[in-house]
This record gives structure tokens, sequence and C-alpha cells, in this order.
């Protein structure tokens, strides 16, 4: 029978490998990355907010092209969502009156090239000595600023003096001065006087 101080002799030479594979261990656990979260976990938080905020956009002569105005952006960093309070867009044409959107809420797409308005979407665009006001109503319009055109799948009402005209979809090309009714379309032409 071997005593107790033997066996613990025999292990004595083990012990500072031992302590040196703990403190490894350890050392190891120390340097380890976080775990990286879902995206489902991240949280929505904003990383910036602007009150009255407002962009504008320039043409090579230096004359303003596009204005964006709203009450209130929110820019959220998880999924890159710019949201708008009370947005307002106006487009301006050399020549031709301005033409303004405005909505309740709307979007920016990430890079900045799309606008998407909800929620009591108004357009207007001034009269004219040859034309009335027209203002076009709905509760969604896709805007790409750059390419000044707009549309919607929603249902649309389209008003120009005395002429109301009802349709469900919209395309609108500033540039070329077209609207396109896209389906269900519905109306009363009252001709301008002169």
């Amino acid at each position: 029978m071997t005593d107790p101080l033997q066996k613990l002799r025999e292990w004595l030479p083990l012990l500072p490998l031992l302590l040196i594979l703990a403190a490894a261990y350890w050392l190891n656990q120390q340097v380890q990355p976080l775990p990286d979260s879902s995206s489902s976990e991240k949280r929505h938080d904003p990383d910036f907010i602007i009150d009255k905020f407002t962009a504008t956009t320039y043409d090579e002569q230096g004359t303003p092209r596009f204005l964006m105005t709203a009450q209130k952006m929110t820019h959220y960093p998880d999924n890159d969502s710019t949201h708008l309070e009370e947005p307002r867009l106006t487009s301006f044409f050399p020549e031709r009156p301005a033409v303004y959107a405005t909505a309740k809420r709307g979007e920016v797409s990430s890079k900045g090239e799309e606008v998407f308005l909800h929620d009591d979407v108004r357009v207007v665009r001034a009269a004219t000595p040859r034309q009335g006001e027209m203002v076009l109503t709905t509760s969604y319009l896709h805007v790409v600023p750059e390419r000044d055109v707009a549309d919607t799948n929603q249902p649309v009402t389209m008003t120009e003096s005395l002429s109301v005209v009802h349709s469900v979809g919209m395309r609108l090309d500033h540039k070329i001065r077209t609207v396109q009714l896209l389906s269900q379309v519905k109306g009363y032409y009252a001709p301008a006087k002169r």
C-alpha cells in the first residue's frame, strides 16, 4: 500500500502543466468575440432624428430642382430605413409651375432614390394661364425624384377646374407631362371657360 504522500509526489510534476492548461483555457474564454445576435434580436432604435428637416437638390446650373421637407425625419440603422412625418416634396421645372406633394407620413429608400408617401397624399400643380390647378389625391404614392415620375396602385381622384376623374392606379411623368390612369377610370369633364 502506498502512502498518500507518495501519491502526491507522483502527481506533483504534473501540477504546473495542469495550471498552464487552466490558464490557457481561461485566457481563451476572455478573448472570444461576443456572440453575434441575429437580426431579429436587433433593436429598432433610431441613430438620429431631425426636426424640421429640409433637403434641396440642385441642377447643373445651381438652380433648385427638388425640395424635400418634413416635420421630423428619423433614421433606423438596423434596416437602413428613413421615416418622415408630414413630408412635403416640391419639384421645380423651368418655365412651368412647380408641383407639390404632401402626405401624413413617408419613407425614403436606403440610397435616397425613392420616396414613398402614405396617408392623405395630395399632389398639386398650380394653375397656369392655359390650365386650371390640378389636384391629385390618393392614399399612397411612390416618387422617383431623379426621373420626375410617380406612381400608385391605389384609388386616385384627380380634379382640374370642374373636371373630376377617379381611377385605380396611376403613373405620372413630369418630364413629358403625362398622367396615365390604369384601371376603373370614371369621370366628369367640364371644358375650361375662355
